[in-house]
């Protein structure tokens, strides 16, 4: 009979143990499952908090560089608006020309463009210099080794075609658009909502009408 208690005795104390480690396992499981929610909730939130006030107030100092860049920058009325009217702030794009090409006209809204670009966000806290969010190249721009994009100058957002209708041949620019001229207060493909684009844009040709772009080769250039 003592043998016999023993053994349940063992056996008791073994079930004990086992049920003893599951609940401390799902415990600690359950620990780090918050954790890791909680870190990544707050890095989400850290990243873009008050991001509709952050890219508002971020457009509004891009009047004090085009009043201080001289002929460096530029402000221009999208398309879609009236010429005549003033408009606001954010019917405009501002930009900032990094190179002047040797084109004299510009692509019409039906042409098609051959452009090389990279677009990024303000700068947040993990991107001091703004989040990549598309790019034609990689690393330093070059035309000797950058990728390109053939589109349809109207097949982009309000921003980015009012520049291009702008654009000579060759030129590069530094291209600021507001949110209401790009994705607007929807998120799109990752880009968060009432975001501000920046595009380093460069026109390298265009073709009107119903022509075709050459196929491109960087030897050219």
């Amino acid at each position: 009979m003592t043998e016999k208690f023993k053994i349940i005795g063992m056996r008791r104390r073994m079930v004990t143990i086992v049920l003893f480690t599951i609940h401390c396992s799902l415990f600690i499981s359950g620990v780090v499952a918050l954790t890791s929610c909680s870190e990544s909730d707050d890095t989400e939130t850290t990243e873009y908090a008050n991001w509709k006030a952050r890219n508002e107030a971020f457009f509004l100092t891009l009047e004090d560089s085009l009043n201080r860049g001289g002929g460096a920058w530029r402000k221009i009325k999208t398309y879609t608006k009236d010429p005549a009217t003033a408009g606001v702030n954010t019917d405009y794009i501002y930009v900032k020309v990094l190179e002047a090409g040797d084109g004299t006209t510009s692509p019409l809204y039906s042409d098609s463009v051959r452009i090389s670009y990279r677009g990024r966000l303000i700068p947040s806290v993990t991107y001091p210099q703004g989040y990549v969010f598309d790019q034609t190249y990689i690393g330093t721009y070059h035309i000797k080794t950058t990728g390109v994009a053939d589109v349809q100058a109207s097949n982009n957002v309000d921003g980015f075609s009012t520049a291009l209708q702008y654009m000579h041949k060759g030129d590069r620019w530094l291209v600021y658009i507001p949110y209401n001229l790009g994705y607007g207060v929807t998120e799109k493909s990752g880009i968060p909502a009432y975001s501000t684009l920046i595009f380093d844009l460069v026109l390298i040709d265009y073709v009107t009408g119903s022509e075709s772009l050459q196929p491109w080769t960087s030897r050219r250039y």
